[in-house]
């Protein structure tokens, strides 16, 4: 589980193929990763992944092919949000993350006003029923407030601070992005189903 609140920073190294899957080298930057083992979770961009070696600077993950088709991809060189996976111990600034992709959006408009960003973003239609205004999004593994929500579009407000800290201040309109909607939603569907409200 995570929070989407950012840690660091990093970069892909390199995209080494594996069959149909890949193995990626990521680059850490500010990340502290001394606490970390073989084994352990990061997310990567909001997707959960399984780090299989470590070295100065960085860390190795596999990449399935499921979650290459789910989600918006890696690329050598782009950067990737970063955040290890959390302890009973820490605060929750965020909200309940997962790390598994629902699907993927596409920036439609980014629109600054006074220092903040608005950004539009188009999302899929299989989505809309658990993307509802003031609840919790995570954008490339970012905890984000979405502002409205209208047919296929949902909007965000992005401060000074949110864009310093992680590589939505990089997103232009037409590129790809990560999103998990809010647990919460998932498992109030799933009990509405099953008629199990109590």
């Amino acid at each position: 589980m995570f929070t989407g609140i950012i840690q660091a920073v990093g970069r892909v190294a390199a995209v080494e193929p594996a069959g149909a899957s890949v193995v990626l080298t990521v680059a850490v930057a500010g990340l502290d990763v001394s606490d970390v083992g073989i084994g352990d979770s990061i997310a990567c961009n909001g997707v959960c992944l399984t780090v299989t070696s470590l070295s100065p600077g960085g860390f190795t993950v596999d990449v399935s092919q499921e979650t290459l088709r789910v989600s918006a991809g890696f690329a050598a060189g782009i950067a990737v949000n970063l955040e290890k996976s959390l302890r009973l111990s820490d605060r929750l600034g965020g909200h309940l993350v997962s790390g598994h992709v629902d699907g993927v959006g596409i920036i439609a408009q980014i629109k600054q006003i006074d220092a903040n960003r608005e950004m539009r973003v188009r999302f899929p239609l299989t989505l809309g029923r658990y993307i509802a205004r003031k609840g919790s999004i995570t954008v490339n593994g970012v905890s984000l407030t979405v502002n409205a929500v209208a047919d296929d579009v949902f909007s965000l407000n992005l401060i000074p601070h949110t864009l310093a800290v992680t590589n939505l201040q990089d997103l232009n309109p037409g590129d790809r992005i990560n999103l998990e909607i809010d647990l919460v939603a998932r498992y109030v569907e799933r009990m509405l189903e099953s008629g199990n409200l109590g």
